[in-house]
Formats: C-alpha cells, sequence, structure tokens
C-alpha cells in the first residue's frame, strides 16, 4: 500500500477533478502491476495495474489507495474489472465520499466473492486528498492560504511595495501549490495593487510534473473577491487562458457585457451588507468541482477568510530581513483586543526554502 500511496502522489498536479490514486498488483508476494490516475478522462489506476499485470492478476491481490468505482462516468467501473480479471483480494486505504461510489464499489467486490480489507494507511491516503473529500463531506473545497512575510510579520511596506519579499527558491515553491489547486483565488486590493498573473509556470514544478503540466488542458480557474466589481479591464489575469470568476456583491454593473465579452464570469454572492458572502462562494465552488483552492491574497480578504472558519492550512514563508513597524501586517483581524482572543494555530511543519522558511499551519477547530 505504500508503494500505491508513493504512485498515487504522481498525480498531485494533473488529475482534478478527480481524486489521486495509485494502485499495486501482487502475485505470491511480488509486484506485477502498477498504476496511478494521470487525468481527468483518461483510465484509472487499476485500469493502469490490471493491464501492465496482465493474465497475472487472476488470482492476485489488489493494492489500490481509494475504493474503485462502481459507476459509469467518463470510464468504465473500475469495480468491474477488478471482478472481471479476477482477482482474489482487494486491500483498499480509503472508501470513496463521492455518493455515487460510497460502498457500493466495495459492495461489488464482495458480491463476487472477491476478500475486501479496508484502512490500510488510510491517513496516508487521505492525506493526498483533502480536497476531494471536503467538496463530498462539507460541500466546499479545502482552502489553503499562502501568505509571505519578513521575520517581523511584514507583508509590503508602507507604500505598498511587495516585491520580492521572498527568495526565487520560495517563489518556485508557490507554483507547486498553485500546480496541484484547482482554482487561485485573491481579493480586489492584490489585484489594484499588484496585478498579479495567477498562473501556473511549470519551470517551479519538479520531477516529471513538468512535462505533464505543461501539457495540462485545465489551467486553475482564477477568482477574484471583488464587492463593488472594480476589477481592471486591463488586468493581466482576465487576459490569460482559462477560467475566470468574479465574484462580487452588487448585481448589476455597466462594465458587465465587457467583461462577459473577455469570457469572465460574474456571480454575486452578496451577503446584504455589501460584501460577497464567502460560504456561499465556496459552496459554488465546491458544485463546480473545485477540489482545493489556494488563497494567494492580501491582510483583508485573508483574515476575513480566517475569522469565518474557512482556512484549512496556512502556509506562511518567512524571509529572514526585518521590514519595519510601518509596513503591511499579515492579516486584518479585527475585534482581536485581549490574550484570549487569539486565533490559535496548530504547527504542522517548518522547513527550510533556500534562505527562507516555509511554516505549515492548521487552525485549531474549538
Amino acid at each position: 500500500m505504500a508503494r500505491a500511496v508513493q504512485l498515487a502522489r504522481h498525480g498531485i498536479y494533473t488529475t482534478h477533478p478527480n481524486p489521486r490514486v495509485g494502485c499495486v498488483v501482487v502475485q505470491q508476494g511480488e509486484i506485477v502491476g502498477e498504476g496511478w490516475h494521470m487525468r481527468a478522462g483518461e483510465a484509472h489506476a487499476e485500469i493502469y495495474a490490471l493491464k501492465a499485470a496482465g493474465q497475472k492478476s487472476a488470482g492476485a491481490t489488489v493494492y489500490v489507495t481509494l475504493e474503485p468505482c462502481s459507476h459509469h462516468g467518463r470510464t468504465p467501473p473500475c469495480a468491474d474489472a477488478l471482478v472481471k480479471a479476477g482477482v482474489s483480494r482487494v486491500v483498499i486505504a480509503m472508501n470513496d465520499p463521492n455518493p455515487q461510489v460510497a460502498g457500493q464499489g466495495i459492495a461489488r467486490l464482495k458480491a463476487a466473492g472477491i476478500d475486501v480489507e479496508e484502512g490500510v494507511l488510510q491517513a496516508e491516503a487521505a492525506a493526498l486528498n483533502p480536497g476531494f473529500i471536503s467538496r463530498f463531506t462539507r460541500s466546499r473545497p479545502f482552502v489553503r492560504c499562502k501568505l509571505a512575510m519578513s521575520l517581523d510579520g511584514r507583508t509590503a511596506m508602507a507604500s505598498g511595495e511587495s516585491k520580492w519579499i521572498t527568495s526565487a527558491t520560495a517563489r518556485q515553491d508557490v507554483q507547486r501549490l498553485r500546480a496541484r489547486s484547482d482554482a487561485i483565488m485573491t481579493g480586489i486590493g492584490t489585484v489594484l495593487a499588484d496585478d498579479p498573473q495567477l498562473d501556473v509556470r511549470p519551470a517551479g514544478i519538479d520531477e516529471l510534473h513538468v512535462v505533464l503540466v505543461g501539457e495540462s488542458q485545465r489551467p486553475p480557474m482564477r477568482v477574484i473577491v471583488d464587492s463593488t466589481l472594480r476589477t481592471p479591464l486591463a488586468s493581466r489575469t482576465l487576459e490569460l487562458p482559462g477560467k475566470k470568476l468574479i465574484a462580487t456583491a452588487v448585481a448589476s454593473s455597466e462594465i458587465l457585457d465587457v467583461l462577459h465579452q473577455k469570457r469572465v464570469n460574474v456571480c454575486c454572492f452578496s451577503d446584504g451588507s455589501g460584501r460577497v458572502n464567502l460560504p456561499l462562494l465556496l459552496e459554488y465552488l465546491a458544485a463546480h468541482e473545485i477540489n482545493e483552492l489556494l488563497l494567494e491574497a492580501g491582510p483583508v480578504l485573508s483574515g476575513a477568510m480566517l475569522q469565518a472558519g474557512l482556512i484549512d492550512e496556512l502556509i506562511i514563508y518567512m524571509a529572514p530581513h526585518l521590514m519595519g513597524e510601518q509596513g503591511q501586517g499579515l492579516m486584518t483581524l479585527p475585534g482581536l483586543e485581549k490574550m484570549a482572543q487569539r486565533v490559535p494555530l496548530k504547527t504542522q511543519e517548518i522547513r527550510a526554502v533556500g534562505d527562507d522558511w516555509r511554516i505549515t499551519l492548521q487552525p485549531e477547530v474549538a
């Protein structure tokens, strides 16, 4: 199963909106076939592994990181393929949260007389698919917030200048976060200040993924949270290929026709007070098959998302320099006046990235 998890990791940048899945076929203690899901619409991991094993699949044990599918989607059911191949045992890391499968694949295998074992390296398999799980269990994407700051917690100088806080190595590392995400979201403040592209540059991606990402037909959706619809029509992110969404709180505007001509989707998610209803926006994104959402925004939107309980993971790149007390802070968190009101975070990992530090944190749930 550890090998199957390793194989599944190969699809980290390319399978969306599908899960990352790996599969290994074992015959008499020897691996005779293995595979992993590469892209949506192409064969699933089990099919590649069974094809590699050939006739040695008969009577074999199959290790797969996710419950085999039992429905006809873009490809036929993998559960049926396992039955047809004559395997004797299937070991599954985790059940599929998709209600179209959700135990039905396991039931189909058992009905065919195949021995099924569940829960082997379940946590490791789940860690590869936080967004896929979140979309089906919480009706919202897994939200990863990326921030860069100086040693004294500043994200920009008082003038607004922010390029570059971190090293080129850290910025390359961010490309990996972007490449694994189904959508990248920012706020109108960042658009007006920095005019970001929010694109994926394969030069920052290592291993075999350079080719796979370069061939990808689905760049991440770009989402701009813009309550009053102030996004400049000449913004760079609007000119790039791929899906674009502006989430606003106004129902009509004179620039709507122009935005539609640029193939920009504009949706109103008003919370009734002139702001964007963030939970409603995330529900919308989940309904449009967004598994993992990367938040790359300024202190206002990042703080609002955190206080709303909508951030699942924080990744902070900290550079070894000081920018002074007049610089812009990491997050805008109104209402915090006492130590008891602090926002608790749990450290998951700290590691060096070039001369910078990458700190991965998880907000603690009360």
